[in-house]
């Protein structure tokens, strides 16, 4: 008669709590994404959260300087929208409604390009109106289903008030949160470890919301003021729809920057130039201004990025599109920690020569 194995009931019964934690997870996937957003708008707002606390006089909790908090940033909202947004939807209107014309006017043969260059224009113009008819025609069999997804987005909306609730408990008690997580673990090595993760992670995702924000705020002012420059049409539209898909990485601004050149070339304005401005940009968000606002914490390689984008669109749509990269970030974080503990234990491997 065979033994009772308590090594191997001990790996099987992991197992089956693993599973059934991963299984767990995706039942609820979209309450945890909500918890997500919520934390990481948190961080956001984090920094001024901090800041207010820093000045307010008297010892007290972090309350008074959250209220201060939301009551700015919902100020900035409601400026942005009054100031920006109605002209942002002026113009959405004007472009669906302006759109047919401007592709009309662009079939005329253009005498200043080559040959076969408007021949090409002409042809890829052509194709664009097929493709347009033939989906205004599935447009209209699809309204029913498009109402119904309306009626859904629209419940979804009360998240809206949800996230910044949800935040205001992250940001009153997300010091209390770390301290119970630590107590789960004994004093010693594995609580030293977990302490340096946990510190970690917390400046990951403030480094990452921070340089989101501000990459998108940048890329709504350059293009702005570049499109202003170069008189294309919608420029303030094509603007916020560049610094909004900055949140999605890598497809977003490859979207943004198609969309920026169809109009450009709809609206007769100077392709070239737009194009020029759309890489140089690129570069120096890339190579520049990105390194210095993310930090070495959410430093990824490209590849890696692409690899996180399409496999979270696959499993979770756009909101594995949009925590790709934090998430990959977290792996990074939890490699490098885990080896360094084990290396600090057992000492570096030499490789054996041959």
């Amino acid at each position: 008669m065979m033994g009772f194995d308590r090594r191997a009931a001990s790996y099987v019964w992991t197992a089956i709590l693993v599973v059934a934690g991963v299984y767990f997870i995706y039942l609820v996937r979209d309450t945890l994404f909500v918890f997500i957003l919520a934390l990481l708008f948190a961080y956001l707002l984090s920094p001024l959260v901090n800041l207010l606390d820093r000045f307010l006089p008297g010892k007290r909790t972090r309350t008074l300087a959250l209220a201060l908090a939301y009551v700015i940033f919902v100020g900035l909202v409601v400026l942005f929208a009054v100031q920006i947004g109605s002209r942002i939807g002026e113009q959405a209107r004007d472009l669906v409604t302006d759109l047919p014309n401007r592709i009309a006017a662009w079939q005329t043969k253009d005498p200043d390009l080559p040959p076969a260059m408007d021949n090409a224009r002409l042809a890829l113009l052509a194709k664009i109106k097929d493709d347009i008819s033939t989906r205004a025609g599935e447009l209209i069999t699809a309204l029913p289903q498009a109402g119904l997804k309306f009626l859904n987005v629209a419940s979804r909306l009360i998240y809206l008030v949800i996230i910044p609730i949800l935040s205001f408990f992250f940001l009153q008690d997300g010091r209390v949160m770390r301290d119970h997580i630590l107590d789960l673990v004994d004093a010693g090595p594995g609580r030293m470890l977990l302490d340096d993760i946990l510190a970690d992670v917390d400046l990951l995702l403030a480094s990452y919301m921070r340089a989101l924000f501000l990459l998108a705020a940048a890329t709504f002012t350059a293009y702005n003021i570049a499109f202003l420059i170069m008189g294309v049409p919608y420029g303030l539209l094509l603007s916020a729809l560049a610094g909004i898909l900055e949140f999605i990485p890598m497809v977003g601004p490859l979207s943004a920057g198609a969309c920026a050149l169809m109009v450009a070339g709809v609206g007769r304005a100077p392709v070239l130039a737009v194009l020029i401005f759309l890489l140089a940009y690129r570069f120096f968000q890339d190579y520049i201004l990105s390194p210095r606002l993310m930090g070495k914490g959410v430093e990824v390689h490209p590849l890696l990025v692409l690899f996180g984008v399409f496999a979270g669109a696959e499993v979770a749509g756009i909101p594995g599109t949009l925590l790709s990269v934090p998430v990959l970030a977290l792996v990074r974080i939890l490699y490098h920690r885990m080896r360094k503990a084990r290396v600090a234990r057992h000492g570096p491997v030499t490789p054996v020569g041959l």
